[in-house]
């Protein structure tokens, strides 16, 4: 397994939440930290008791997510880290522009979530952060890999194409075999001059079932998972033991 090369398709953050993914060339990781800017921020669904000046891990079902709420995949969504400008756009048309950093582009953005949602809306919508906080689907930071190797497989299983980003991973992984992430729990990687440790598997929901690009709820993927392999993981997280760059076409390594 150590002699098995692979280097770094993709790199992705999710500033939002539920909302689009942004690609990077290169990113910086400290150590017990996310990508940058990962999970930033989300969108609170109805009252979710969480304390911007106390944070604590919380349930992705608190907030608008793609495992409730398919129809925020139609939304193209980017973050401006030096203006901290959220641009919200639907099939090439821009929709809404306001700063994630003061209370008036929240309000407004809130306002535009509240009215886009409709029913879906359990309660109030509300723009949340908290400083050094990562609203991830695990109560510990990770960084999380995807093998390219085994989407194709999984797409090979039921004959039709199954769009990477439905796993919505920050470092894509090209060059394995197939389901080898399954084995490096416990393992040390080394990616560009970041070291991490993998830590658990990934279990996959109903955010899977989501088409990035339509917003159609139309492929049963943790089923698909469980047929293949007799489990519904796909991809590993890892925890960052050594801070360093990643770039893309980096090699990984497996210690």
């Amino acid at each position: 397994m150590a002699e098995t090369p692979a280097r770094v398709a993709a790199i992705y953050r999710y500033p939002v939440k539920g909302l689009s993914a942004e690609r990077l060339a290169r990113v910086e990781i400290g150590v017990g930290e996310t990508l940058p800017m990962d999970r930033a921020f989300a969108l609170e669904n109805g009252a979710s008791g969480f304390d911007p000046q106390a944070p604590t891990w919380e349930p992705k079902i608190k907030f608008l997510c793609l495992m409730r709420n398919a129809k925020i995949a139609a939304l193209a969504t980017r973050y401006d880290d030096a203006s901290g400008k959220l641009t919200i756009a639907k099939g090439g048309r821009p929709l809404v522009a306001a700063s994630l950093r003061d209370a008036a582009g929240r309000a407004a953005l809130e306002r535009f979530f509240q009215d886009y949602m409709g029913g879906e809306a359990r309660g109030p919508i509300r723009v949340l952060e908290a400083p050094g906080h990562s609203f991830s689907d695990v109560a510990r930071k990770v960084v999380s890999i995807i093998n390219l190797a085994s989407v194709k497989a999984l797409e090979d299983s039921i004959g039709r194409k199954v769009h990477s980003l439905r796993f919505r991973g920050n470092l894509y992984a090209e060059g394995w075999p197939a389901w080898l992430e399954a084995g490096l729990l416990e393992r040390d990687l080394k990616v560009g001059s970041v070291r991490l440790r993998a830590v658990k598997a990934i279990k996959r929901c109903a955010a899977t079932e989501v088409d990035p690009e339509t917003a159609a709820r139309d492929l049963d993927v943790p089923d698909a998972l469980y047929r293949l392999t007799g489990e519904v993981n796909c991809g590993i997280y890892a925890e960052v033991t050594a801070a360093g760059a990643i770039a893309e076409g980096d090699r990984i390594e497996i210690a």
